[in-house]
């Protein structure tokens, strides 16, 4: 019996066969043009030396933990006396993973970056022998492909599980080490190419602040000299106080020199605009279709809408509303935190509605430019300082209207406010991009890679 007569079906040696099922022998076996197929169990050994922490009650222990993003970081130090169990030891170039998550990428490769070398029992620790390149397989387990092998080796029928026999068993491509060499050179360079863009991104965030900051005459540093001038002793109206807390407390009296210009006129935010105002959907047709738009859709960075999901207005009682124009401003952490806020722009038929957690902000003034109001209110020294006035418990903290209508800022005339907002969006489009290149450089390093290997 063979595949040739038979070739819908699949036949497996009774010495191949490692476990009993039925995923791990129906998918189709790996190939490469150009490279030969081996089993990884022959180029890898696991490692199991450890230490018992407990010995030594008063030794701080660095411990290493294991994400799909970072991969092995340096995760916490903790006294032997707090750690009841041996912990494993990972040495430079030793790989690590958690046998329950790596089938989402948890798996890193211990460099010199990473200063701490011990890790929890529970994770499974490995090194490679002659002939495979640890930096060669780290990249190789970060391939969409070899997840798909992952994926197929792994066992449990609630938690899947991928043991260290397991991985053994699965078969990859191995070039000579000199290709190996060249392949995570290759691999490397874009990776490189990608955090230098990363860092530009990141250099541009800051010089966003620093420009609005300039444009408006506003000295940050005078005046948070100027607040650390007051008195010791500081005298608070009983009737105005709405919250304790000294955090609270002391930037509410200081608020007034947050944003303060030297030469551009100060205006409360609830003067120039109006703050959530009053919207009245009952005019308008009940099977009108509307934009609907949950706090995850707001980009972090950039304000912009990115998904929009119809919806019938009777659907929209107990949200919050808004139409074409508005400006939207998350209340909560960690939303606000990460500047979740946006210029609504192509609303289905003009009007919304979405998440309770908005603020909505609309322009009532021919002199205000409502995008100049959306960078301000993104600008890290508000931010920072609307987190202090976070009202309720910790994992529902909202930050209250009265701040956002009692926020000073600097208000120059219509024209100014709309170069200010102008150069921003350009300097903001230009950080949008540099991600974007990274990102593409990141996924094509990978996919490269992948290309070269399978083919």
């Amino acid at each position: 019996m063979n595949n040739v007569a038979y070739p819908r079906l699949k036949f497996i040696n009774f010495t191949d066969l490692f476990l009993w099922d039925f995923k791990r022998y129906a998918s189709n076996n790996i190939s490469s043009k150009k490279y030969n197929i081996v089993k990884l169990s022959d180029y890898i050994q696991e490692e199991n030396a450890k230490i018992k922490p407990f010995e030594h009650p008063d030794q701080e222990y660095g411990i290493l933990g294991v994400n799909n993003k970072t991969g092995l970081f340096d995760a916490y130090t903790e006294k032997g006396s707090e750690i009841n169990q041996p912990y494993k030891i990972v040495k430079d170039a030793f790989l690590a993973y958690n046998p329950y998550r790596v089938n989402v990428g948890s798996i890193g490769l211990k460099t010199e970056q990473q200063k701490y070398k011990y890790i929890s029992p529970a994770y499974v620790v490995f090194s490679c022998k002659k002939g495979l390149l640890p930096e060669f397989l780290y990249i190789l387990f970060r391939t969409n492909k070899f997840n798909e092998l992952i994926r197929e080796n792994t066992t449990g029928s609630v938690r899947q599980t991928l043991s260290f026999a397991s991985m053994g068993n699965i078969k990859i491509p191995l070039p000579s080490l000199d290709i190996q060499k060249e392949f995570v050179k290759k691999y490397n360079d874009k990776i490189k190419f990608a955090e230098e863009q990363e860092l530009k991104a990141q250099d541009s965030e800051r010089d966003i602040e620093k420009y609005i900051l300039k444009e408006l005459d506003i000295n940050v540093e005078a005046n948070n000299q100027k607040i650390k001038n007051e008195k010791l002793v500081s005298f608070i109206n009983l009737k105005t106080l709405s919250r304790w807390g000294v955090e609270y407390l002391i930037n509410k009296k200081n608020d007034v020199s947050l944003l303060k210009s030297k030469t551009i006129q100060m205006k409360k935010l609830g003067e120039v605009v109006d703050i959530d105002p009053k919207n009245d959907f009952a005019s308008l047709d009940k099977n009108l279709e509307m934009s609907f738009i949950p706090m995850p859709y707001i980009s972090d960075e950039y304000g912009e809408i990115i998904k929009f999901e119809d919806g019938i207005n009777e659907k929209s009682k107990g949200y919050t509303r808004f139409q074409e124009g508005d400006l939207i401003w998350a209340k909560i952490t960690p939303c606000m935190q990460n500047g979740k806020s946006a210029i609504l722009k192509g609303l289905k038929n003009g009007y919304g509605y979405g998440s309770t957690e908005f603020y909505v902000i609309r322009n009532s003034s021919p002199k205000i430019c409502l995008d100049y109001i959306y960078h301000i209110l993104r600008t890290n020294l508000v931010r920072q300082n609307a987190m202090t006035y976070f009202t309720g418990s910790s994992g529902q903290q909202r930050v209250p209207r009265s701040y956002l209508q009692n926020l000073e800022i600097p208000l120059p005339n219509k024209d100014k406010q709309e170069a200010i907002s102008n150069e921003m969006y350009k300097m903001k489009n230009n950080i949008k991009r540099l991600k974007q290149q990274a990102k593409q450089n990141r996924i094509a390093a990978q996919e490269e890679f992948e290309k070269e290997l399978f083919e």
